[in-house]
């Protein structure tokens, strides 16, 4: 599953979005349509793994409901999942269910009036909340509705080259990562001995999403799960978002991350040292000698208390369905315990449910690579939510680029200023 690669398309779309989708005000599911059966059409990711378990997921319900058969087909292609979903919803021909949509994407295609409210079914926030625990709260709208199912989690961790530790003189099985001192020191370590350009090279590019690759897991881990955003107020020009950053700055001040943008795959290539990636990079990696810890604090946190980015996609359900009473039904019945064990043993992304680890504990004892996420995903924080999602991400991504990337100017002072856009964005509602 190649995060990078995916995201990357969705930018230019979901900037577009914000600029160009029609206000629609919030879906709601008609009366009729919520509890009408029939056919119905869905979309699914069209990485290879999820195919698979796509394809497995339908030919599972069509075989007992032959009157609600579902037509599942890949996402059709374009340049990004969310401009192919906002085009449709547009165009009024959305499918039933998308099972790829980014939370970043969901207040806009809310706004646009394509989604259905999950709430407005009898049992829909009850079997959301049963399913995912308090993790649910993170995917409500400002009025408490859920306009997405939460899904599948990729909750990112530090993986550093073992390999490339041992010959720096390190120890690679029990790394000195877990605070910012300790950090840098490895860090220095590591490109002092000419092992690695860099120690670590994030995407040093302007893209909103890129800070749910630097700045937000560490913001989560120093506030024990806070995220940009509480209470319709940004949070993060505080003294634990100064300190993220500062850390930051620093390593990029001594040339311990890169500048520049690499075009190849940084930890794959050796280029640098270590990443920050989720357990798609189990398989991905799986050439190179890797650990996983989780993200460093300031000053140092045990790894069972350590919050990080949830790196999720989940599912949308469009108003243009009009057989949501089918919609919801199988929604359910792919998001049932064994349809999350199916996913998690096909594609190795954690589903995003409470008490995962020890309802499949079976499966990470004998995948204990995925243990590490499976436990960190129940510790992880989403992109704020509404309708000016982006807008506010790439506010916050340009202060960061100039200030903590780059070294212009004082990175407190180009937080608070942040702030003040973020804060601006969020009342607009």
């Amino acid at each position: 599953m190649q995060r990078r690669t995916a995201l990357i398309g969705a930018t230019v779309l979901l900037t577009g979005l914000g600029l160009t989708a029609c206000s629609g005000g919030g879906g709601g599911g008609g009366g009729d349509a919520l509890t009408a059966k029939g056919p119905i059409t869905v979309w699914y990711s069209n990485n290879e793994s999820e195919v698979e378990w796509g394809k497995a997921t339908v030919a599972s319900w069509n075989a007992d409901h032959p009157d609600e058969q579902v037509k599942g087909q890949e996402i059709p292609a374009g340049k990004s999942s969310e401009e192919v979903i906002g085009a449709a919803i547009t165009a009024g021909n959305a499918p039933c269910l998308v099972y790829n949509t980014a939370p970043s994407a969901v207040g806009q295609f809310q706004k646009q009036g394509g989604l259905v409210d999950l709430s407005s079914f009898d049992d829909g926030a009850e079997y959301i909340e049963d399913r995912s625990g308090d993790l649910a709260e993170q995917y409500q709208d400002a009025d408490g509705k859920y306009y997405q199912m939460p899904w599948k989690s990729n909750p990112v961790m530090i993986f550093y080259n073992k390999d490339l530790f041992t010959q720096a003189g390190l120890d690679a099985e029990a790394p000195e990562l877990s605070t910012y001192d300790d950090f840098l020191a490895t860090s220095k370590t590591l490109v002092d001995a000419g092992v690695s350009d860099y120690a670590i090279h994030p995407a040093p590019t302007s893209e909103f999403f890129q800070s749910q690759f630097d700045f937000m897991p560490l913001y989560a881990a120093e506030t024990g799960g806070t995220g940009l955003i509480e209470d319709g107020k940004a949070t993060f020009a505080d003294g634990a978002g100064e300190d993220v950053a500062g850390f930051w700055r620093d390593l990029y001040d001594q040339g311990l991350a890169g500048q520049e943008q690499y075009t190849g795959d940084s930890f794959a290539d050796g280029e640098a040292a270590m990443s920050i990636v989720g357990p798609w990079a189990v398989n991905v990696y799986e050439d190179v000698n890797w650990g996983a810890v989780p993200v460093p604090t300031k000053d140092g946190t045990d790894a069972d208390e350590t919050y990080t980015f949830s790196d999720a996609k989940n599912v949308g359900m469009y108003t243009a369905c009009e057989n949501q009473g089918t919609a919801w039904e199988f929604l359910k019945y792919s998001t049932s315990e064994d349809s999350d064990r199916a996913l998690l043993e096909t594609t190795g992304q954690m589903p995003i449910r409470t008490d995962l680890a020890s309802t499949y504990s079976d499966y990470f004892d004998a995948n204990p690579s995925y243990a590490l996420f499976g436990d960190q995903a129940a510790r992880t924080i989403e992109v704020p939510s509404g309708p000016n999602t982006v807008a506010e991400l790439q506010a916050f991504r340009d202060a960061w680029s100039k200030s903590v990337i780059f070294g212009e100017g004082d990175v407190g002072s180009s937080l608070k200023d942040a702030a003040s856009k973020v804060d601006e964005l969020a009342a607009q509602g």
